[in-house]
């Protein structure tokens, strides 16, 4: 049975809730497979256009809102064991790693 280390999943576009429970699933799933590092793509906010604005602010409030909702939600709290800022090979500030514990 071959297990991924790692996994890379896209936020752009999606409302906070809608990260908010794409992250959940992503991160219970992970966990049940054994899946140790998910790298959260949340985007920098800086490719939008004039009229697009909104889009631009839900990008960049990712980027604080989804370290914020794995910290406050007991069920998927427990299963982290930290989110830091990838390299920025790996997305830097557009991005968040998340690191699962050995459960």
């Amino acid at each position: 049975e071959i297990v991924k280390k790692k996994i890379k999943f896209d936020l752009h576009g999606l409302t906070l809730n809608q990260a908010n429970e794409i992250v959940k699933d992503v991160i219970i799933d992970c966990s049940k497979k054994k899946i140790k590092e998910i790298l959260f793509i949340t985007g920098k906010g800086l490719h939008s256009s004039d009229t697009d604005v909104y889009k631009s602010a839900e990008l960049n409030k990712l980027r604080y809102s989804v370290p914020d909702f794995i910290s406050t939600s007991s069920d998927i709290s427990k299963l982290v064991l930290s989110v830091t800022t990838p390299s920025e090979k790996e997305g830097g500030k557009g991005a968040i790693l998340v690191k699962l514990r050995n459960l």
